[in-house]
């Protein structure tokens, strides 16, 4: 990515870094970020205007993933007998 594009994607808020006296800095989910605003534009050839609506999309999917993540964890740590209760109505559905 070039500095232009760069800049381009941290003002309209794709990518959130921080700005300190020496500059940006990027978290690691900012890194991974980029590397997917790459991949969409370079690799897909999504253009520009199109992210204003597939990001969001993303973003829920990986909250959502997020989310399951939890849950699972959750379930995990219930007592057996409920653990199978909550399967076997999941099942159901």
């Amino acid at each position: 990515v070039n500095r232009t594009e760069l800049s381009v994607w941290i003002e309209r808020a794709w990518v959130r870094p921080v700005r300190d006296g020496r500059g940006w800095r990027f978290s690691d989910s900012d890194l991974a970020r980029v590397e997917m605003l790459c991949d969409l534009k370079h690799d897909l050839g999504l253009d520009s205007d199109a992210f204003d609506v597939v990001l969001p999309l993303l973003d829920q999917v990986y909250d959502l993933r997020r989310t399951i993540r939890a849950l699972t964890e959750a379930i995990g740590e219930l007592p057996e007998e409920s653990r199978r209760l909550v399967m076997d109505r999941l099942s159901r559905e």
